[in-house]
């Protein structure tokens, strides 16, 4: 499995399929409502600014745009940046599954897409790397997640035998299109995980990471997997993840092995060689160090296993 499928595989999303916003006149929400979701959206009429509450500058979506909110901040969405906004939270019904929202008359601006609650033990960490605000502007790339969302709203609306099952199913490949997508767009100045992921040579890297955690990777090796010199690919890995190699490998194999504790099939010995640890007690003393606890109570307290 790829990185990009691995990662929002993790993640688990389970998707509330919101047919449509609907909004007219002066207004303004304050997104208070991102923490543990992501929210993947097109503007099909009209424009809208969005502007993170840290008072970065705002960023305006016109008809067409797609955007992605990943990271859990608090998002402005509005016709006019400058409005004080009022809670989303507060404004609008929770229970809006499958509804085209209308808000102050509407009329003015449509905006179709959907939510999604994302359960993994790793959602904060694997959110957090994402940029808060993904914004797709190519108008081929538009075309092709445009489409998935007609789509599903298509189905929503005309309610025919299986239109739910489809709906969820055409969500969340909206979503991976769209990160998929953005990977082709992000600055050469960013980082994080999809910076890392849309770097050549980097993300030839992660891809072997991921294909076989299990491997015995040193530096070198990835650095030759890479095509890079050992000091060229070590700088530059942290320059586009933040961390070095050898971080994200161990991290990313906590990760995997705390999924399988979580499911409870397997003993510690089992889960420590399935990434990469022959010692039960090496296996411990790193997944303590990254996690913050260790494999047993991990497991028993059920560290981030779905309410």
């Amino acid at each position: 499995m790829d990185p990009l499928s691995e990662v929002l595989s993790l993640l688990k999303p389970r998707s509330y399929i919101t047919a449509g916003f609907d909004a007219g006149g002066d207004w303004s929400l304050r997104l208070d409502d991102l923490r543990g979701r992501i929210k993947c959206y097109a503007v099909l009429r009209g424009a809208c600014w969005l502007q993170l509450e840290d008072g970065s500058e705002a960023l305006r979506m016109s008809h067409g745009d797609c955007f992605v909110l990943a990271s859990g901040c608090d998002v402005r969405i509005a016709s006019d940046p400058t409005l004080e906004p009022t809670l989303a939270s507060a404004a609008l019904s929770p229970n809006r599954d499958g509804e085209v929202v209308v808000y102050n008359g509407g009329g003015d601006v449509l905006l179709a897409g959907s939510r999604f609650e994302v359960n993994g033990s790793h959602a904060e960490a694997l959110l957090a790397a994402l940029p808060p605000i993904i914004h797709i502007r190519s108008a081929a790339d538009q075309s092709a997640l445009r489409w998935s969302i007609e789509l599903m709203m298509r189905e929503v609306r005309e309610a025919r035998p299986g239109a739910w099952l489809i709906a969820q199913h055409l969500a969340h490949m909206m979503l991976a299109q769209a990160l998929r997508l953005y990977l082709a767009q992000v600055p050469k100045d960013a980082v994080g995980w999809l910076a890392g992921l849309a770097d050549p040579q980097i993300g030839t890297a992660l891809a072997q990471i991921h294909a076989d955690p299990v491997r015995d990777w040193s530096l070198e090796a990835l650095a030759a997997a890479a095509g890079m010199s050992r000091t060229v690919f070590a700088r530059r890995f942290r320059e586009r993840m933040g961390e070095t190699p050898i971080a994200y490998l161990t991290r990313w194999r906590m990760m995997l092995a705390a999924e399988r504790l979580l499911a409870g099939r397997d003993p510690i010995g089992v889960i420590a060689r399935s990434v990469g640890y022959e010692s039960e007690s090496a296996f411990t003393a790193a997944f303590r160090r990254v996690m913050g606890s260790p494999p047993r109570r991990f497991a028993a307290d059920g560290w981030g296993a779905p309410a």
